[in-house]
């Protein structure tokens, strides 16, 4: 009789914890940011990240090659085409993190500006 009592208590527990542990899994992932790059924009042109949490950025180039620099953030990947990019970034200073396109894509290059906001 004892043991079935313990077996009632045990597969309710079991069960908690198991469901704990996904949960955990799962939140530990990254956040995704999309970032689309064209002639002659970034959209967005902002985002806001939390020091100490890391943050994958998917960049897709809408039209020709591009890149981000943010070089507070490390960040300086080339986009292609067609080619989704991805990389991950885990600020470690607050602050206002400027970036641009690092590849010349045509006359308005020049306006492609980028602002990473880090907050506590």
């Amino acid at each position: 009789m004892k043991r079935s009592r313990l077996m009632l208590l045990a597969v309710p527990m079991f069960a908690l914890l198991l469901s704990t542990i996904r949960v955990t899994a799962a939140d530990d992932s990254p956040q995704v940011i999309e970032i689309h790059a064209k002639k002659f924009e970034f959209v967005p042109a902002e985002i806001t990240l939390k020091k100490g949490v890391p943050v994958k950025l998917k960049l897709i180039s809408d039209d020709v090659a591009h890149s981000l620099v943010i070089k507070g953030l490390n960040v300086n990947q080339v986009m292609k085409a067609g080619e989704p990019a991805e990389i991950t970034v885990t600020p470690t200073e607050t602050g206002d993190f400027k970036g641009d396109c690092g590849v010349f894509c045509g006359v308005g290059h020049g306006k492609m500006k980028f602002v990473a906001h880090v907050v506590n």
